[in-house]
């Protein structure tokens, strides 16, 4: 787990003061909610932002099981947009994000794999932004960031990162203010 922010506040404070490095100089910020009447309509109910769908698929941790899972994927055309192993002794979870999460579900299921599906946010990186940057700005709304990875696909030569956050909706339009491109599935393939 990659700890954003130190300690617990109310998500809806406004104009809270923190402090962080970037590029290895300390930094200060302030997080100030815009006014209600500045935000689109859509924006404080009803807002989601385009999201992937994550599987994680259990395995065995032993030898092969990795390739027997790659190969079953793209022997049934699954494109696989990112993935990440961690293992233990006597198990792995891989996780994985397709480039359609329908075909991935089926398959999974019909081929009798263990896994379990959640939705992760995606960042689009273009020149000038970078995952530093990402991790300031949800630091200064005191999200966490559990876990990322980048992904295998890139849209227009930008690179990409996975993000499991604790609220997708609060960091989805966070990181949109900031001028982030955000991907959903549609985007990846």
């Amino acid at each position: 787990m990659i700890l954003v922010a130190a300690r617990a506040a109310p998500r809806c404070a406004t104009d809270r003061p923190g402090t962080g490095r970037l590029d290895g100089r300390p930094v200060s910020f302030r997080y100030t909610s815009p006014p209600m009447a500045q935000l689109s309509p859509g924006t404080e109910q009803g807002y989601s932002p385009p999201t992937v769908r994550q599987f994680s698929v259990f395995l065995d941790n032993k030898v092969g099981k990795l390739l027997e899972l790659l190969q079953m994927c793209e022997q049934n055309g699954l494109q696989i947009a990112a993935f990440s192993v961690l293992d233990s002794s006597d198990h792995a979870v891989v996780r994985m994000i397709f480039t359609n999460a329908d075909a991935a579900r089926h398959t999974l299921r019909k081929q009798q794999y263990t896994f379990s599906e959640s939705d992760l946010l995606v960042v689009e990186m273009v020149p000038g932004q970078t995952v530093a940057t990402v991790c300031l700005h949800l630091l200064a709304a005191e999200l966490n960031i559990r876990f990322s990875y980048p992904l295998l696909t890139q849209r227009d030569g930008a690179p990409a990162v996975a993000l499991a956050v604790d609220d997708n909706t609060l960091a989805g339009q966070i990181l949109l203010r900031k001028r982030f491109t955000l991907l959903g599935e549609e985007d990846l393939g």
